[in-house]
């Protein structure tokens, strides 16, 4: 008698998510593929440092970013891009986790807002361990993809310094069960190089 796969029982759930991750699946290409369209001047990298709180748990996060060589003007504003890699700590009223994340991000400054302002959004991929467990929420996976969408403004003499005021999302898509989520409201703040 042969044994069974060890991922024989994942193989008939594969059709059914494909339909739960394809939009975020989608974003990803549609990113990649805008970053390879258009060039910018000179990317620039930038250090982070932001803390969050959420229902059941407060973060602090570092991390760094980096502008695509894209960029382009449209009829309602200009639009570019970022790389951002973080490392967090998540503390809960009942275990700690500490979250790396990898996000590209589209950031749209509307004409007509004054100088500086902009509004940005990313859908990334984070790895949080061990996995995020609270007397209320329990996430069922370590791998999780975090969504968020943002407004700041930057300043300074050279546009150096940013400050943003952030909304993120984490979830796994129902890849597994229990996918109870978590909504962090974050400040960051940005010094350019």
């Amino acid at each position: 008698m042969s044994a069974a796969h060890p991922l024989a029982p994942l193989i008939p759930s594969i059709p059914s998510l494909f339909p739960r991750i394809a939009p975020r699946l989608a974003l990803g290409a549609v990113l990649a593929v805008a970053c390879t369209q258009a060039f910018a001047t000179e990317p620039r990298t930038a250090w982070y440092v932001q803390g969050g709180v959420a229902e059941d748990a407060q973060s602090l996060t570092v991390g760094a970013s980096r502008d695509w060589r894209w960029e382009k003007q449209y009829r309602y504003g200009h639009v570019s891009g970022q790389w951002q890699g973080e490392v967090a700590r998540w503390h809960s009223d009942s275990e700690n986790s500490t979250q790396v994340g990898f996000t590209p991000a589209l950031r749209w400054r509307p004409n007509g807002w004054r100088e500086g302002w902009f509004v940005e959004g990313g859908i990334g991929v984070n790895v949080i361990f061990p996995k995020y467990d609270t007397r209320v929420k329990e996430f069922s996976t370590t791998f999780n993809f975090g969504d968020h969408i943002a407004i700041g403004k930057r300043f300074g003499a050279d546009r150096q310094h940013e400050w943003s005021l952030r909304f993120q999302h984490f979830s796994n898509a129902r890849i597994e069960n229990p996918n109870p989520g978590e909504n962090f409201l974050q400040f960051r703040y940005t010094r350019r190089l």
